[in-house]
């Protein structure tokens, strides 16, 4: 993990805000959705990006029901289904 030597406090309802260097650099934009985790103590933001519900896979994304489902994983659940061979 690299440092950037930059400190935010939280203001009174939690929130901190990203410097405007770093969202640049990492290709954040205004309302961008980003993914919070929890790592060993540490909260790390990802940029997030939309993968198949079953797979991960970031490719070749349908959305269905408000879930995102790579055209891959259809065939298979067809295969699987007995829809197609």
């Amino acid at each position: 993990m690299k440092g950037t030597g930059i400190v935010r406090r939280l203001d009174e309802l939690g929130r901190i805000t990203l410097p405007i260097e770093l969202r640049r650099t990492l290709d954040v934009g205004e309302r961008d959705p980003l993914e919070i985790f929890v790592d060993e103590g540490r909260i790390i933001l990802q940029k997030y990006e939309p993968s198949d519900i079953f797979t991960g896979s970031k490719e070749n994304l349908i959305e269905y029901h408000d879930k995102k489902i790579s055209k891959d994983t259809i065939r298979e659940l067809a295969k699987i289904a007995g829809i197609i061979e």
